[in-house]
């Protein structure tokens, strides 16, 4: 082989190495796999391999870490009849983290590339943040706060500069970042049904689905009624409709909640604008939580203006981006407090702020389906779970239906 091309196949094979070792939790875990150990030793070559690697390889990392984490973003375009930006889509994603781990590449010096990964975990690429590295850690020894990164950036780093015969003392810096204290999160003392649906994306909005859809849902409640539950959970946009102009429907459901607490997503229609919402009845009550946080690219552009009109206006038709809340919605369901939150809302600080030891969630993950969005979904749900000692309800269509904690 060419004495010139072995630097690059070298450069090529340590990127991808350090990309399948950053992303090997997600998938792991995808195939019902948790293994601490493996995820402890996997998460620290990762990191050590950025620290250490070739600037070449940096980047080939980089490319591949947004390809394996990112590869399914596109697989919502074609509900919008640009299935055609798919692969053009995933492959954007690759290159904007090729250039997000591309500031590594700009030095040799481990110890700037420490600073600049630990910078690197601050900062969210177009406000989309599921890319966190402390994610690495969170089914392993190590722990996920910001100062137990910075230990473990400080041992794989310190090595660099040790000679013999300590050379590789600073990596006992790794045990004062060991998980120690194990979250403490309670559940809500409540019977809560937490309804998994299966509709497909593409069956969803048809006019010819909606009354199917509809009587399922009422028989998911019903079924939980029978079943002596306090509460019923179901998806985001369960729903299809604006269900403020469905007014037989909305009374039907507030006939049902004399017997059981219904939390279920549709949208809102108000003002001429559009909202991602979530319903709560209790008692022949209603009340509306607003989404709080769009997602980047999917409900709103996060561009200039005239930059997000020609977006629009060329790909998604003309549609204008969602409304927003202007702050969180606690339900009070039975005495207890539950934050609201809608999908990409759950791994989003800004929801957990405050008195939050109950979450609960709705999503449609039937978008990217089959991917494996529904797990990486629920591993940033655990890390903000754990990180602020919350309990998660989580209700899905598709995939991720359960408690997490």
């Amino acid at each position: 082989m060419n004495k010139k091309l072995l630097p690059l196949f070298s450069d090529i094979g340590y990127g991808i190495l350090t990309a399948l070792l950053f992303s090997a939790f997600i998938y792991f875990d995808h195939f019902g796999i948790s293994i601490k150990l493996i995820n402890t030793l996997f998460g620290i070559f990762a990191l050590a391999l950025l620290l250490y690697i070739p600037k070449r390889a940096v980047l080939v990392a980089g490319f591949f870490i947004g390809l394996l984490w990112f590869y399914w973003i596109g697989y919502s375009f074609k509900y919008n009849d640009v299935g055609f930006l798919t692969p053009f889509v995933s492959f954007g994603f690759a290159l904007i983290y090729m250039l997000f781990f591309g500031v590594l590449a700009l030095t040799r010096n481990v110890y700037i590339r420490a600073l600049f990964l630990f910078g690197l975990s601050f900062f969210e690429p177009f406000d989309f943040n599921w890319l966190q590295i402390e994610l690495l850690f969170v089914n392993s020894y190590l722990g996920i706060f910001k100062y137990q990164l910075a230990l473990i950036l400080l041992a794989l780093s310190l090595p660099a500069s040790i000679k013999k015969p300590f050379t590789y003392a600073p990596l006992l810096l790794l045990f004062l970042a060991i998980n120690i204290n194990q979250p403490s999160q309670k559940e809500a003392p409540l019977k809560i049904k937490l309804v998994a649906t299966d509709v497909k994306q593409e069956r969803k909005w048809l006019s010819e689905s909606k009354n199917q859809i509809i009587q399922e849902n009422l028989n998911q409640i019903i079924y939980a009624i029978y079943e002596g539950y306090d509460v019923v959970v179901l998806p985001e946009s369960v729903f299809p409709l604006f269900m403020n102009t469905h007014p037989r429907l909305e009374a039907t459901l507030m006939e049902l909640s004399h017997h059981i607490a219904i939390v279920a997503g549709a949208l809102l229609e108000e003002n001429n604008q559009n909202y991602n919402v979530t319903y709560s009845f209790q008692n022949a009550q209603v009340q509306v939580a607003k989404k709080l946080i769009l997602v980047p690219f999917g409900e709103y552009i996060p561009l200039p203006a005239f930059a997000k009109k020609i977006i629009n206006d060329t790909f998604f038709a003309g549609q204008a981006d969602f409304s927003i809340a202007k702050e969180p919605t606690d339900f009070i369901i039975k005495g207890i407090k539950f934050r609201n939150a809608i999908c990409y809302e759950s791994t989003c600080q800004e929801i957990y702020d405050g008195d939050v030891d109950y979450v609960i969630v709705t999503s449609n993950n039937a978008w990217f389906a089959p991917s494996i969005e529904p797990t990486l979904q629920k591993l940033l749900m655990q890390f903000y779970a754990r990180k602020n000692n919350a309990t998660i309800y989580h209700s899905a269509n598709y995939k991720g239906t359960g408690i997490v904690k």
